[in-house]
């Protein structure tokens, strides 16, 4: 077993996140990976818990590489104001290699991720989102934060009074460097967003930036049309449907 945490009164939870996670009921994601929300000392948490890799990561996460949950956290500290608060990590072993692992972080209470306005042409403000989405972007990018899967889900949202709080998750696949125009704008890619939705976020973004607009929409518009030609064409070999 390994294991770090934030803050050592949650180090009994960790030890027995495995009774924790199993007891829980409210399972807000089963994929790959699952996360639950649990409630601990009068705080709702959320747990993560990373699929059991095969051999050969295995042994890639026990010698070579960090495993994605002890990623999650030390990343999660590393921009701890861009996301929900990281609260620890532990990893269980058998036989020596690295089994199951667990990332948990205290729960952002959100409203909706920035899906809901980008796949609704009528969603309220999402003009007004889109320029602060723009702006949580740029601050994301001077800090040297590229998050790998900067994408709808991974975006969530809470409206405060008139302003909007965001905050990024799934973040054990990022990069941190001094990011050029062009890794920037790239960033916006994932979101599949429609070309007129992403125009607005990146006249705004070009704005805060001192850039040229036109520049930078054509840039990004490249980018996003690149990644849904890409995805649209390995559906295409799996005869799934394809999306515009």
């Amino acid at each position: 077993m390994k294991l770090d945490i934030a803050d050592n009164k949650y180090i009994n939870l960790l030890k027995d996140i495995k009774s924790y996670f199993s007891k829980s009921n409210n399972s807000i994601h089963k994929a790959r990976n699952e996360i639950k929300i649990i409630n601990f000392d009068n705080k709702e948490l959320v747990v993560k818990s990373f699929k059991i890799p095969n051999i050969i990561n295995k042994i890639i996460y026990t010698f070579f590489k960090d495993s994605k949950a002890k990623k999650s956290y030390i990343n999660s500290i590393k921009i701890v104001d861009f996301v929900p608060k990281p609260i620890g990590f532990i990893e269980f072993r058998k036989f020596g290699l690295i089994n199951d692992s667990y990332f948990v972080s205290e729960n952002f209470n959100y409203d909706f991720t920035i899906r809901e306005p980008l796949l609704d042409g009528n969603f309220k403000d999402k003009e007004n989102i889109f320029k602060a989405f723009a702006k949580f972007t740029l601050k994301l990018h001077e800090n040297g934060i590229f998050h790998l899967d900067y994408s709808p889900g991974n975006i969530l949202i809470k409206k405060e009074a008139n302003n909007y709080i965001f905050k990024i998750v799934d973040i054990n696949r990022m990069q941190f460097k001094t990011l050029n125009l062009d890794d920037r704008l790239k960033n916006f890619s994932k979101l599949w967003a429609k070309d007129d939705d992403l125009t607005t976020i990146i006249k705004k973004y070009s704005k805060l930036t001192n850039n040229d607009e036109r520049l930078c929409i054509e840039i990004a518009l490249k980018y996003s049309q690149a990644h849904k030609d890409r995805k649209n064409a390995k559906k295409r070999k799996r005869g799934q449907k394809v999306v515009d």
